[in-house]
């Protein structure tokens, strides 16, 4: 690769989402300020320590009603109380990243980049009349849009690839022809199939409806100065099918870090799972159910005990990238030094389906911006808009308000 630029580092923004709550008990750190002890869940931050904030008691107020899952977790990005509905007529809000997107939409070839592990969930779920499809999306470039994961790595590198080597002839204009016509054929499609079908095409048109908008941009799009700030190679692609779980979400973090690194994108989101995920965490030793199945886990101690193995194991990931991005040099400093990456669940404890004191992280420098090396404990019940009006000032997307935000969340960023 090629060495990066000297231009000032740009500031990243990322999201890692994580369903289904923690074990509380080995989540949160009993003391505050920079002399914490890490808990079990936290270890594997334990070199990373004055890299990354801990955050307890914030909560997201508009996800305290609802069914237990996809109220709170399709809005933890955009606290928004979402629509309640069966089918394609939904309603959310814009997120945070696609609020830091906007800022920055014309300076890169790729405006956000959402990745993801599992395929988009369709259908009603019966038990709380909620469509699924809330449940497999973070991120909202408006109230009606969620915009569609990348979840295979080899097809998420192709696509950095693409970006960073600019439009090849008419491929973008191609593109978006090949789109209207599959788009266009699901719209017939429509008019044949029965109810139930209806539901199901109409939620994949308001996925793909995000899809097509940015296609039609990058049809329009003309060459600029934008240059990667390192070199993509081509002949580097990841494997199209990970062997397992835990290869596969490995791989859509590398694909996170190069598009940050290469410049290709300042925004991105992961999620480690779709609401009520029941992955099998079997390939971890002590481990022996499903991801959900757990989290239930009425407090049996040894629903706990796995529990807390699954939750530490997410910690390793996200522990992994930030070591990732360290280790990417942006002359004096790193993509660490310059980027914000959130670890958040939008439950606390699994089996309440709590939306109280959720489990946040936020690791990185934010361009010099964030305080980190501490565990920050707030009063009960503070919003956690608050923490994203922060991110945002700290990303250059400053907002007077988020949501139900009541001003900047205090100890997140430098003094000016």
């Amino acid at each position: 690769m090629a060495a990066p630029t000297t231009s000032k580092p740009p500031v990243r923004l990322a999201a890692l989402y994580m369903p289904n709550g923690v074990n509380v008990a080995e989540w949160f750190p009993a003391d505050k300020g920079s002399d914490y002890k890490l808990t079990p869940s936290l270890e594997p931050l334990r070199d990373l320590k004055d890299r990354v904030l801990v955050l307890s008691n914030l909560w997201n107020a508009a996800s305290k009603g609802g069914d237990g899952h996809y109220v709170k977790e399709a809005a933890i990005l955009t606290c928004t109380t979402i629509k309640k509905t069966p089918g394609a007529d939904i309603a959310n809000g814009i997120s945070l990243d696609q609020l830091a997107a906007l800022r920055v939409k014309n300076e890169t070839p790729l405006p956000s980049l959402e990745l993801g592990v599992t395929p988009v969930a369709i259908g009603v779920d019966a038990v709380v009349g909620y469509t699924r499809i809330y449940g497999s999306h973070i991120a909202w470039s408006n109230p009606t849009t969620p915009l569609a994961r990348e979840i295979n790595p080899r097809s998420a590198y192709e696509r950095l690839f693409g970006a960073a080597s600019g439009p090849k002839g008419n491929s973008a204009k191609m593109d978006a022809l090949l789109l209207d016509r599959v788009l266009g054929d699901a719209r017939m499609l429509r008019n044949r199939v029965g109810a139930t079908d209806k539901i199901r095409l109409d939620e994949y048109l308001s996925v793909m409806r995000g899809l097509e908008e940015r296609v039609q941009r990058a049809s329009q799009k003309t060459a600029n100065s934008w240059k990667p700030r390192v070199a993509i190679d081509a002949s580097a692609a990841p494997p199209e099918r990970p062997k397992d779980h835990a290869e596969h979400v490995r791989l859509m973090l590398d694909m996170m870090a190069l598009a940050f690194q290469s410049d290709t994108t300042r925004v991105s989101t992961f999620m480690f799972g779709n609401a009520v995920s029941n992955v099998s965490f079997r390939f971890l030793e002590g481990v022996s159910a499903g991801h959900h199945d757990v989290s239930h886990h009425q407090k049996d101690a040894d629903k706990l005990r796995q529990y807390q193995l699954i939750n530490r194991w997410h910690v390793e990931q996200f522990a992994y990238l930030l070591n990732k991005l360290a280790g990417m040099k942006e002359g004096a400093s790193t993509v660490l030094d310059n980027s914000m990456v959130l670890f958040a669940s939008a439950l606390s404890d699994g089996n309440k389906h709590d939306p109280h004191n959720l489990p946040l992280l936020l690791g990185g420098g934010g361009g010099g911006r964030l305080d980190t090396g501490r565990h920050l404990g707030y009063t009960e019940d503070t919003p956690l808009a608050n923490l994203y009006v922060s991110m945002l000032d700290a990303f250059g997307a400053p907002v007077e308000r988020f949501a139900d935000s009541t001003g900047p969340l205090p100890g997140v960023l430098k003094a000016a």
